[in-house]
């Protein structure tokens, strides 16, 4: 009976390790990269024009989330810039029509997880932490795994991602300061 116990305790836990790995984030979220409505190089905009993030992405300033620019920040330049591009002609008439553009979110974290970009932005961290080397992606993808681990082990030890003169040396780990 002992026996049987064991064995089927071992095989219990056996399957919910295997549906747990089976079924975790990083192995369906990691390198996520969807088809956008008109092609955006970040390699061109924020590597070789050197465009900040916060032009775009000035919601990460003011709220919680950084924001997909409107069609109205991106005609600031485009008006004049490279307009014989068919994607620029393509958000030209989007923009003349008044409408939107349904970008699709490459980062998302599961509805239960509160993200601030506000903290983060204020404390100096670079967008590249955990955006990846946007700069040199033709196509924005997802390169950083948004596992749990991963967020608690740059709280627990944040130098690496602020600059020099922070005085910051721990963020919060309680679970209230990401689930609410």
């Amino acid at each position: 009976m002992r026996l049987v116990l064991a064995a089927s305790g071992a095989a219990v836990l056996l399957v919910v390790l295997g549906v747990g790995w089976m079924t975790q984030p990083d192995r369906i979220s990691r390198g996520y990269a969807p088809a956008q409505p008109i092609p955006f190089s970040h390699r061109l905009h924020a590597g070789s024009l050197a465009i900040p993030c916060l032009h775009c992405h000035a919601g990460a300033e003011k709220s919680r989330s950084a924001g997909i620019p409107s069609v109205e920040t991106c005609m600031g330049c485009h008006r004049v810039t490279r307009t014989d591009q068919p994607a620029i002609k393509r958000l030209a008439e989007v923009y003349d029509s008044g409408g939107t553009l349904a970008w699709k979110r490459v980062h998302s974290l599961p509805g239960h997880v509160f993200f601030d970009h506000r903290p983060h932005v204020l404390a100096g961290v670079a967008c590249q932490t955990c955006h990846g080397p946007v700069a040199e992606m033709a196509v924005m993808r997802q390169t950083m795994s948004m596992r749990m681990g991963n967020c608690l082990s740059c709280h627990r030890s944040p130098r690496p991602a602020l600059p020099a003169d922070s005085r910051i040396t721990r963020a919060p780990e309680n679970c209230y300061g990401c689930h609410r």
